[in-house]
């Protein structure tokens, strides 16, 4: 057996066994997630369920009647908020880090050498460092524990910013040059031969932010009073203060807050793989 063939299986066995230590955990909190309660926090710990059961599930998502009154824990509304909230602030992101990364990289303007530097020097600066002023900046604007202080901080990033700019600058001046010669204005040259040359970093930055918004759990937490408002970060918090303890519980719960970013990234994989690995556009 030649070496070149010893290296291919010692490279997929390293593949290998990278993804089961990277899938046990999940596989393993969906296990978790079926078991009757108390199982999982026996000794010798079970790795099967002795039977398959939904109850975490009822407790979790179900609305009950306990002692002549209904009791939730929110669940479900806060999934629906974590929806709209990523959803929106990912729509509202794009349309403002995009056309802001092109500027960057093909625009020529006054200052903008001096403001790419001081982007890229922000970067430095922790973001829990701006909370602070910012909620107090929001508190006098009227915008805490509404969905419209949880949006707004998130959406002109530094980050997605100079990402669309680094695969912007790949696409050749001779393409945009002749589109302008040809008398397309600015805004046609950006969507329709910018815009669909950056589709994979555009799908690739789109994921960032969804997850991005989706796993956001302290700014929530800081701007968010109202339990009718919580997304599913805060509210599944709010419930392992209670149910710390109850280890398969909190396996569903980390189960219906991963299920939505698994179906969403499956059919997306292959833009996100292209974007991320590309990062740049034949020209």
């Amino acid at each position: 057996m030649t070496r070149r063939r010893w290296r291919a299986i010692a490279t997929n066995a390293a593949v290998a066994a990278a993804t089961l230590l990277t899938a046990a955990p999940l596989v393993w909190m969906v296990l978790v997630s079926f078991m009757p309660r108390g199982e999982s926090s026996r000794f010798p710990p079970r790795l099967w369920p002795s039977h398959w059961s939904w109850e975490n599930y009822h407790e979790l998502l179900a609305r009950r009647l306990i002692d002549g009154a209904w009791f939730d824990y929110r669940i479900v509304p806060a999934l629906w908020n974590s929806l709209a909230v990523a959803a929106l602030s990912t729509l509202l992101g794009l349309l403002l880090t995009v056309p802001a990364g092109y500027a960057f990289a093909k625009l020529r303007f006054r200052g903008r050498e001096r403001l790419l530097r001081l982007l890229v020097a922000a970067l430095v600066v922790p973001g829990q460092v701006a909370m602070l002023p910012l909620f107090l900046i929001f508190k006098e604007l009227g915008l805490v524990n509404s969905y419209a202080g949880v949006i707004l901080p998130s959406l002109a990033g530094i980050f997605a910013i100079l990402f669309v700019r680094q695969a912007a600058l790949s696409i050749p001046d001779e393409m945009l040059d002749a589109a302008r010669l040809d008398g397309a204005s600015e805004r046609r040259i950006f969507a329709q031969i910018v815009l669909p040359l950056l589709a994979p970093i555009t799908v690739t930055l789109a994921l960032f932010m969804f997850l991005g918004s989706w796993n956001d759990f302290l700014w929530p937490l800081i701007v968010l009073a109202d339990q009718q408002l919580y997304t599913l970060p805060v509210a599944v918090a709010a419930i392992s203060r209670e149910h710390a303890a109850d280890g398969e519980l909190m396996m569903a719960a980390a189960v219906v807050t991963t299920l939505p970013v698994l179906i969403l990234f499956v059919p997306l994989q292959r833009y996100y793989i292209s974007g991320l690995l590309g990062g740049s556009v034949k020209g």
